[in-house]
């Protein structure tokens, strides 16, 4: 018999042929066994099947059909059952190994259904007249041979899931994508698990991005791109290679943004810019929208009050704005709470202009087409109001940014889109 590391869990059939399960449990030596049996083969586990198991299991259990021919029986037998049995044991998808030897045609498709979320590992024990020895592994059972099989249903199984999880990505859903990708790694067989291991560190890297996290996104964004370069060296799925760039830009992107040491970061302005086209594009969420649009303008008019003019927006001195702001900066800006002058948006602006800034003076220029744009913000719901944001009014806003900042579509970061 070949020597295998010990399983944490077994669900064997058993109807009629106890070497067969004698020999596959005591060869995979179950932490955890769980018998599933008609009636009639109770008795045969308990005389012929329990004394000859050489290291007991730390529990066992049974779960017994009704009828080991009708399908419906034995998956009611088992889908009743079985979730509750290996939720008690904790074992986790991936940690069950199921043993098809003893089965009828309806206890196997039912074990086979009941079973695919928790296995990552199928056995049986075939006869030398209807299985090919080529197939697996020849062994000796009571005098006579036998052909041992195994294989993993979740190495073909996984391509149907990981598209699931390249949707789930594509829509922005980065949590629920990355714990597929992960049960699909829990699953899969050894030289599969890097890949999916891989795809759920990058989804949970563009997750950690969108809640702005950007240090542990770029270590995440990393960490994939290298396992993902690997599995592309030696095959991978279609698409993968090609996927590869939009990643590598989208790590430069935050290396340069969290390595930047200034106080005022000019690549914050561009992912809020970024951020509030997908909330667009992606969620429909025009409300989320049209607030971080208005966060990325004002960062964009604080990264030039500050780089053009050492200004913080936050803490500034009235000294340093045009003669025509100072005075209402010291009566209408002062923090009672802190003391600083804080400068609001349209402020920013109106000393971007003032200061000769043509960013500034392109805004006084656009302020007609703004006003009731930022009004419409204004009374939003996230704004100060109760009239939800319109559509088109986002994209007018979006448009007047855009041609304020004059930044290009093609400067803003891009999440990528899965296809494998």
């Amino acid at each position: 018999m070949s020597v295998e590391s010990p399983v944490k869990a077994l669900l064997i059939a058993v109807s009629d042929d106890a070497p067969a399960a004698v020999y596959s449990i005591n060869r995979l030596k179950p932490e955890l066994l769980c018998f599933f049996v008609p009636e009639s083969a109770k008795s045969l586990v308990e005389t012929a099947v329990q004394p000859q198991i050489s290291q007991m299991p730390r529990r066992w259990d049974w779960v017994v059909t009704p009828d080991a021919h009708r399908f419906m029986a034995c998956y009611q037998a088992l889908s009743r059952t079985l979730p509750d049995l290996l939720r008690t044991w904790e074992v986790h998808p991936g940690e069950l190994v199921v043993d098809l030897t003893g089965t009828t045609p309806a206890m196997a498709a039912s074990l086979s259904l009941a079973s695919l979320t928790s296995t990552s590992r199928v056995v049986a024990l075939g006869h030398v007249n209807t299985v090919d020895p080529a197939d697996g592994e020849t062994v000796t059972v009571e005098g006579r041979e036998r052909v041992w099989v195994q294989g993993n249903p979740w190495d073909e199984a996984a391509a149907l899931s990981r598209r699931e999880g390249c949707e789930l990505f594509n829509r922005g859903a980065f949590t629920p994508a990355s714990s597929l990708f992960r049960q699909i790694e829990s699953r899969v067989s050894g030289g599969q698990k890097p890949l999916y291991r891989a795809l759920a560190d990058l989804a949970e890297g563009y997750g950690l991005w969108e809640r702005f996290q950007y240090r542990q996104a770029w270590d995440k964004l990393k960490t994939s791109l290298k396992a993902l370069d690997m599995a592309s060296v030696w095959g991978g799925p279609a698409g993968l290679k090609g996927l590869l760039p939009s990643i590598k830009a989208n790590a430069g992107f935050l290396e340069k943004l969290v390595l930047d040491p200034q106080e005022v970061k000019e690549a914050v302005a561009y992912d809020l810019l970024a951020h509030a086209r997908r909330r667009a594009n992606v969620d429909h969420h025009f409300e989320a929208a049209t607030a971080t649009l208005l966060r990325a303008l004002e960062a964009f008019a604080q990264w030039q009050l500050f780089k053009q003019y050492k200004i913080k927006t936050w803490d500034v001195q009235p000294e340093q704005l045009p003669e025509a702001l100072r005075e209402s900066c010291r009566t209408c800006y002062l923090d009672d709470v802190d003391g600083k002058y804080k400068l609001p948006l349209q402020s920013q602006f109106r000393a971007l202009a003032g200061l000769g800034d043509q960013m500034g003076q392109s805004f006084l220029v656009q302020w007609p087409k703004m006003k009731p744009l930022l009004d419409a913000a204004s009374h939003a719901v996230l704004g100060h109001g109760f009239e939800p944001v319109k559509a088109e009014r986002f994209h007018q806003l979006y448009e007047i940014v855009v041609k304020l900042t004059g930044v290009s579509d093609t400067s803003l970061p891009k999440f990528p889109t899965l296809n494998l």
